[in-house]
């Protein structure tokens, strides 16, 4: 079968994640809390053979990523298509400010409206999911027959489950989101399939779950 196997593995946690902001594009660096978590989840796959390791150029994914390339050898590929969706305006506030100076977007945003775009150059959720789609493809199809890991953001997490398993743009979102956490799915010319989901045996503690990071 043309498969390749891929772990995807969200970003380790950064002030804004603590302070319930927006990040989006926003290039926000991982805090010590984050840096540790990185390491932690480098070395629960350090025996993991990858054929690559392909990262959001921001740098909280940037970091995750060469943690796990310090324990496999692997090389790290920028790879800004894995980019967190881009909030727009409202990077840098917390949804309740959001939520207090504009109610309608808030409303959109909050029932999951997949044609809803941020003000200031957002993305809708029909944009992300297009642009992870044909990212995961891209790099996908160029290591058939072997492994690699993606790390990327809450919100790129969110839409590979969704496209794994068929969940709708606006079904309820019942799967975790975790920092560090190893998620394991199969990619075929088909498309995903989803193999194991939010392993964090390797976090001594609790993680933030936000998705728009």
């Amino acid at each position: 079968m043309d498969a390749t196997r891929i772990i995807a593995i969200r970003h380790g946690e950064t002030p804004w994640n603590v302070d319930g902001r927006i990040q989006g594009h926003t290039d926000i660096p991982l805090n010590a809390t984050g840096q540790a978590q990185a390491v932690q989840a480098a070395q629960a796959l350090a025996e993991e053979p990858l054929a690559a390791i392909y990262s959001s150029d921001l740098q909280r994914a940037w970091q995750t990523a060469q943690a796990l390339a310090h324990t496999t050898g692997a090389a790290v590929h920028a790879a800004p298509g894995l980019r967190e969706r881009c909030f727009g305006a409202f990077e840098g506030r917390s949804f309740a400010q959001v939520e207090q100076s504009h109610p309608e977007d808030a409303y959109r945003w909050r029932k999951r409206d997949p044609q809803f775009v941020f003000p200031g150059g957002g993305e809708s959720l029909e944009q992300l999911r297009e642009r992870i789609a044909a990212t995961v493809q891209q790099l996908a199809q160029q290591h058939v027959g072997a492994q690699i890991a993606l790390v990327a953001h809450g919100g790129v997490m969110d839409m590979l489950y969704r496209l794994a398993t068929g969940q709708d743009l606006q079904a309820p979102r019942t799967w975790a989101l975790t920092n560090t956490a190893i998620n394991r799915l199969l990619w075929t010319p088909q498309g995903l399939t989803l193999v194991g989901w939010g392993d964090v045996q390797h976090l001594e503690g609790g993680a933030l779950e936000e998705s728009f990071s």
